[in-house]
């Protein structure tokens, strides 16, 4: 039956299941490095505030932990989805703070509301937790909204996805599937080679 076997299909099937195995594998180890970093950042609760990092280290940011910043001028505010206090869906209102003359900025959450609209709030001293923000790494969270906004929901670690196990699965299913699929082929092949 090797014999049989057309070599580079057979070939280009093995390699593909290979890469397939071999991202779920690599999967699976992100899914345990993901719970390892959860877990490291839930320790961080009751830990003593530490100064705003101008320059946040994007390897390894400081994440959940209490922070305050000086807010000179808000420079431009942006939407985005999110919850509220007491979790009703609505609009969170992130602001671009500018921390001092050479253009340093910051992103400050300011608040929740219901509707789109401009917070009446200019600037001023600010304090919350560190939370991620896709593009400038992080942003500070207030724990009281300002200039007429109500509270947002704190920043956890639980909000973290950790969805790399549901991935390596994914990935060992399309291995096997592949598999499948091709003795299924080669098994059609080799009968209509026998009649």
């Amino acid at each position: 039956m090797i014999k049989r076997l057309p070599i580079i299909p057979t070939i280009l099937v093995a390699a593909c299941v290979a890469v397939m195995i071999a991202l779920g594998i690599w999967q699976m180890g992100r899914a345990e490095e993901k719970a390892a970093l959860i877990a490291q950042y839930s320790q961080v609760d009751g830990l003593e505030a530490i100064d705003w990092p101008i320059v946040p280290d994007a390897d390894n940011p400081p994440l959940y932990r209490a922070s305050a910043f000086d807010c000179l001028e808000v420079t431009d505010w942006r939407q985005t989805s999110g919850r509220s206090g007491d979790d009703a869906p609505g609009l969170v209102h992130v602001a671009t703070c500018r921390l001092d003359d050479a253009g340093k900025t910051a992103q400050f959450v300011a608040g929740w509301s219901k509707a789109p609209l401009t917070p009446d709030w200019v600037g001023g001293k600010v304090s919350g937790i560190i939370a991620p923000d896709g593009g400038a790494i992080i942003r500070l969270v207030t724990a009281k909204g300002v200039g007429g906004l109500s509270d947002v929901a704190a920043p956890s670690p639980e909000d973290l996805p950790n969805n790399h196990l549901a991935y390596a699965v994914q990935w060992f299913l399309f291995a096997a599937i592949a598999t499948i699929i091709y003795l299924l082929a080669v098994r059609g092949r080799i009968r209509r080679r026998l009649r």
